[in-house]
């Protein structure tokens, strides 16, 4: 009886941290989501439309960075920690309602906004890694798919079409951070939750001088050249498609939403299969095929949906499928006193490199067009997935995967 009551113990306190992810993740691509509307008010600068979500990206690394440094999850309840960063996220969107929309008081939100998500998305994966029993890959691939699944959702608030043009995206996913708040509380940590090793900036120099944990990273920033990019212009993508296809702005949001939230389950396959096949092989795989829909999708545009569509989602699964495995890695090849920094690092390089990368892009579109706008976010997948075989080739990737490579 003890043994099926902590089954329900842990499945219930999962249940709550995985949707207070969602809901508090909501705020994230709000802006992007926003955006058409924005647009449909005025002219933007190229500029501050990207800003609307690399603010966000910026925000998060500075936000993750401090966290980890102070140890804020460690002082402070992590579940009161959580539900500050939903509330404070909340409030940002709250005020963004009442500013001049791509104005920099708006653009300063999203900064404020990707800070507080910051005491969201990394506490709520202690939470549930507190859990863990020999299933770590798996609740990871779950956190990260509840990710996936709140990036998506303000493509869904939109297609809701509740006459609000451009504040819907804000208002509803505010509101759902709210929930989200409340519903982190009724949560528990598990029998794992303990303090982490202190923030140890000397581990940077690990993190470069150790030629697998160099691998390991440059993997994973491969990965991230292209996610966040793909994921914050995918919705203009869609609206530019259905435009030449005759579709409305319906089609386009759903759109946007099936090719992001396509890729939550493949997060949890993904954490699967590569603990039976290996992370550099799965790693590897999902990039190689990712990196593939990034140069075809532009020589798509022209063609029926019937062809569109079923690429985009194929992108959707795997730009995202592996992400989990690139954490697990460093957990696998890096000393366990020293993983919590390594990890820190790992996701403020990432993290780092998607604000310069989402920041680019639409000028590299507004040159070329939409046929070879993507096409640039091939080359990180092609760079990841040679730091994924050369790591493969390295006597430590024994380590991974319980031997898996």
């Amino acid at each position: 009886m003890s043994d099926e009551r902590a089954f329900i113990g842990k499945s219930q306190a999962l249940s709550f941290i995985i949707l207070a992810q969602i809901f508090a993740l909501a705020v994230w691509f709000s802006g992007a989501a926003a955006l058409p509307g924005i647009l449909a008010e005025g002219e933007l600068s190229a500029l501050r439309q990207a800003a609307l979500t690399s603010s966000v990206q910026a925000g998060f690394v500075i936000g993750a960075l401090t966290s980890a440094i102070y140890g804020w999850p460690d002082r402070i309840d992590p579940r009161r920690l959580f539900a500050l960063g939903a509330v404070l996220a909340a409030l940002a969107n709250f005020i963004a309602l009442v500013l001049e929309p791509g104005s920099l008081a708006m653009i300063a939100t999203r900064f404020a906004s990707g800070a507080a998500l910051a005491l969201v998305y990394p506490v709520g994966m202690k939470l549930a890694a507190s859990w863990a029993r020999g299933d770590t890959g798996l609740l990871v691939g779950l956190l990260v798919g509840a990710l996936t699944l709140g990036s998506a959702a303000p493509f869904a608030f939109n297609a809701l079409d509740i006459g609000l043009s451009w504040q819907g995206p804000f208002l509803i996913s505010a509101l759902t951070a709210l929930v989200a708040a409340g519903l982190i509380l009724l949560a528990k940590g598990g029998p794992g939750l303990r303090p982490a090793a202190p923030f140890d900036p000397s581990a940077a120099f690990m993190a470069i001088r150790d030629p697998a944990l160099r691998l390991a990273n440059l993997g994973y920033l491969g990965h991230m050249w292209e996610l966040y990019a793909m994921w914050a212009w995918i919705g203009p993508f869609a609206y530019a498609y259905w435009a030449a296809q005759g579709g409305g702005a319906n089609a386009a949001d759903l759109t946007a939403f099936a090719v992001i939230a396509s890729g939550a389950v493949a997060c949890v396959i993904a954490g699967q299969l590569a603990d039976r096949f290996g992370r550099t092989a799965i790693t590897a795989g999902a990039m190689g095929i990712s990196g593939s829909c990034a140069l075809l999708v532009g020589f798509a545009i022209e063609l029926s949906p019937w062809i569109m569509l079923p690429l985009l989602i194929v992108w959707g699964i795997t730009v995202i499928a592996d992400s989990a495995q690139f954490s697990a890695a460093i957990t696998e090849l890096a000393p366990p006193e020293r993983t919590g920094t390594l990890l820190t690092l790992q996701t403020a390089m990432g993290f780092a490199l998607t604000v310069i990368m989402v920041q680019a892009l639409p000028f590299w579109i507004d040159s070329v067009g939409w046929k070879w706008g993507f096409a640039p976010l091939a080359i990180g997948p092609a760079f990841g997935v040679w730091a994924m075989l050369r790591l493969r080739a390295r006597p430590e990737a024994s380590k991974l995967a319980s031997g898996n490579r």
